[in-house]
């Protein structure tokens, strides 16, 4: 399984982004995908996670109210919109495929990771 993660850039605090997690291989082998975020000098932390299916999303307590998890199961194809943006979102954004069933908020639930996207977000 092969994850592309797109879509960042540089938005001022307040603005918009929506990024994108394009999965391809033996997708359907996996469940649910998740997003992740790291800033420099930080560790990994959960943002979002959803069902292929849709049916179930988990959210971080820091993203929660501001942020949209959505995916298009027949272009295997996850989104984030993330909205009213602060300057801790700032980080690489990764996302990263489960063989588990359900969603979980710890890395090691994952087992495919792609390559982030960066996203900076100005004061």
């Amino acid at each position: 399984v092969q994850l592309q993660a797109s879509g960042g850039g540089l938005v001022q605090a307040g603005g918009s982004l929506r990024i994108s997690c394009a999965a391809s291989g033996r997708t359907d082998s996996t469940n649910a995908i998740g997003w992740f975020r790291q800033a420099p000098g930080k560790g990994r932390e959960f943002v979002a996670g959803i069902m292929w299916s849709g049916a179930n999303s988990l959210y971080s307590e820091s993203v929660k109210g501001r942020f949209t998890i959505s995916s298009d199961n027949a272009k295997k194809t996850v989104y984030l919109q993330m909205n009213n943006l602060k300057p801790e979102d700032t980080g690489g954004y990764s996302c990263a495929a489960t063989l588990n069933y359900g969603l979980g908020r710890a890395p090691v639930w994952y087992d495919y990771w792609g390559q982030g996207t960066l996203v900076t977000v100005s004061s």
